[in-house]
């Protein structure tokens, strides 16, 4: 009996042997490269999902890719602007594919239905869920977003003093870009308009003098309410070349947890900080940290120049597991410390989709743990990932009070904007705590309403007080606000009126104004990025009530009004998606990277889904 048992083991275990054999005869690992069918040249970023799995890769710098799948499967070639093409490989080991631009196809695409629902959480952020994600992705479909209370208009003699803190980032854009190739409307509190309008350079003057910040404004008709006045006020940023920045001390912080899996999360993040280590040098160090149930570094700080050691540390990581987000930005730091270099660049870059869940997770714990990180001088850097549990809120707030940025990183194209074409402003900071408070003069102004930053407002005295976080500015960076202003003597509906005081009589004498033809005085203040005492710029600004301005005016002042349009804000007037097609149409001067052009299109996308 034991020897026909033992016989019986050995059929099948061979049996076993011959069904693996077959299963792996049955893997084929397909090659090629992918290029634009107009122009031939390569894409990079470009994502290939074997169809029906989760397994998916992204092409190069070069636009090669490689990829094992089963064989006969059907693999999709897909990239935002070209149609998505679903080929067969069969017995093919090499594919070469062309992509073709979408033309009319674009209108057709976006018109599709979505099933939404909006929930608010007990934390104020927006929970987004959507019934119609690609399976493929496992998306949950739980992106979260701060809630948003729009500025309202304010009187210029009871409230003439408007400050806050000054915004680089431009998450809220890629954001936007990605919901609307993917033919949904974005939620409105996923809508920052100041990130929309950041999201592009301008051709601002250059700072001249000591001062790494240069005030600039301009004055002309509101696009949306003919009656209204809008001002713009820019900053430049000094320019440093990549060559001449100081060593840089960076610890890349990799959340490698389960809700990380996917060519669009952790393999884009490699592909991310691959760009960037092509930019380092031999005085730049990089350590890598990561974290799922726990932190650990993978990698101690290494020179600049070995990046091939850099590169392999990357392509080591694999996701999965729960996240412990606290815990990795406390190791983060300690070695950032450990490795600090003095009058250097010491940041770390955090790359996540926000979705903490193990130890310090809440907003106001993370808040916490940032604020007392921050001290210690090294800067912070994050770079949102993920399509679908995204919680922008948890890394807008890590951001904001990390002495930081915030960008999200939706494709290939976006990583090389942020890291690679804006690289010093990105990573280095020439000023922080930078602040603006605009002083409105009542004899010209009725009443003014700051366009967007409503998660960066500061209390007045807030201005003066050196303790008070505020804004930072990158090498190179600009940064524009718009104030909606109601002259005097326009009559409007967003003046209120209120009934008079029960207990105190109504003083009588009208507060004495100042002739001076100053529209407006906009102060600045800003620290060094290594000092703790803030100097002061003021700006006098005069309308000379003409509607003579720039292309960078006109082009801006679309996006403002695309912002309120997305938004449905109740102060948009007269816009419509034609008048910021017409108004950015005569705003390209400045789009060498086509990146205004791009505008146009999303606004057209959008405009097809009303």
């Amino acid at each position: 009996m034991k020897t026909i048992l033992c016989r019986v083991s050995m059929i099948a275990v061979a049996i076993l042997l011959m069904a693996m054999n077959s299963v792996m005869a049955q893997k084929i690992t397909v090659t090629g490269i992918v290029s634009d069918a107009s122009d031939g040249n390569p894409m990079p970023g470009l994502n290939i999902v074997e169809m029906g799995t989760s397994n998916g890769v992204l092409t190069d710098v070069d636009g090669k890719y490689t990829i094992t799948v089963s064989k006969g499967a059907t693999l999709s070639f897909s990239y935002i602007g070209y149609v998505t093409q679903n080929i067969n490989v069969k017995n093919a080991t090499t594919l070469n594919v062309k992509m073709q631009q979408e033309s009319q196809e674009l209108d057709e695409i976006v018109i599709i239905g979505h099933g939404i629902q909006r929930s608010r959480s007990v934390t104020g952020s927006i929970a987004y869920i959507s019934a119609s994600a690609p399976s493929r992705y496992d998306m949950s479909n739980t992106e979260e977003y701060s809630s948003i209370s729009e500025n309202r208009f304010k009187s210029a003699i009871k409230d003439p003093l408007s400050t806050f803190s000054i915004d680089v980032d431009a998450a809220s854009y890629s954001i936007m870009r990605r919901h609307l190739n993917q033919g949904k409307n974005p939620l409105a509190d996923a809508i920052r308009t100041e990130e929309l309008i950041n999201y592009f350079s301008y051709n601002y003057q250059k700072p001249t003098g000591n001062d790494p910040v240069k005030i600039t404004s301009e004055i002309g008709a509101c696009p949306w309410n003919e009656k209204h006045r809008l001002v713009k006020i820019g900053l430049k940023a000094k320019e440093i070349a990549d060559e001449n920045l100081p060593a840089s001390n960076l610890v890349f912080l990799i959340d490698v947890s389960g809700s990380m899996y996917g060519p669009t999360r952790l393999e884009l993040v490699k592909s991310s900080l691959k760009l960037l280590i092509n930019n380092l040098r031999e005085k730049d160090r990089v350590a890598i940290v990561v974290y799922s149930g726990n932190a650990g570094e993978v990698l101690p700080s290494t020179p600049g120049s070995d990046k091939q050691k850099i590169r392999e540390a990357l392509d080591k990581l694999t996701a999965g597991g729960s996240t412990a987000g606290g815990a990795g930005i406390q190791l983060a730091y300690k070695i950032a410390r450990n490795n600090f270099i003095e009058g250097g660049n010491n940041r770390i870059l955090l790359c996540s989709d926000g979705d903490f869940n193990v130890g310090v997770s809440s907003v106001g714990g993370l808040e916490s743990l940032i604020e007392q990180e921050r001290r210690s001088g090294v800067f912070l850097t994050v770079l949102g990932y993920g399509m679908g549990n995204h919680k922008d809120n948890r890394m807008q707030i890590l951001a904001e009070k990390g002495n930081g940025n915030h960008a999200y990183i939706d494709n290939l194209q976006e990583a090389n904007k942020v890291l690679v074409q804006e690289f010093g402003g990105t990573i280095y900071t020439v000023a922080k705590d930078v602040k603006l408070q605009i002083e409105f003069n009542p004899a010209h102004v009725q009443a003014y309403r700051l366009i967007g930053y409503e998660s960066r407002l500061l209390n007045n005295e807030d201005f003066n007080n050196d303790s008070k976080d505020a804004g930072e500015m990158g090498a190179g960076h600009t940064v524009t606000a718009f104030y909606e202003v109601i002259p005097v003597g326009v009559n409007s509906k967003f003046i209120g009126a209120i009934d008079e005081l029960k207990y105190q009589k109504k003083l009588e004498k009208k507060p004495t104004l100042n002739k001076s033809p100053e529209l407006l005085t906009i102060k600045l203040r800003y620290k060094q990025p290594d000092g703790d005492t803030s100097k002061k710029i003021e700006l006098p600004v005069i309308d000379n009530k003409n509607n003579n301005v720039s292309a960078d005016f006109r082009f801006a002042a679309s996006v403002a009004m695309f912002g309120q349009l997305l938004r449905d804000s109740e102060f948009k007037g007269d816009a419509s998606y034609d008048k910021v097609i017409k108004l950015a149409k005569t705003g390209l001067d400045n789009d060498e990277n086509g990146y205004r052009r791009e505008f146009i299109r999303l606004v057209e996308m959008a405009k097809g889904m009303i």
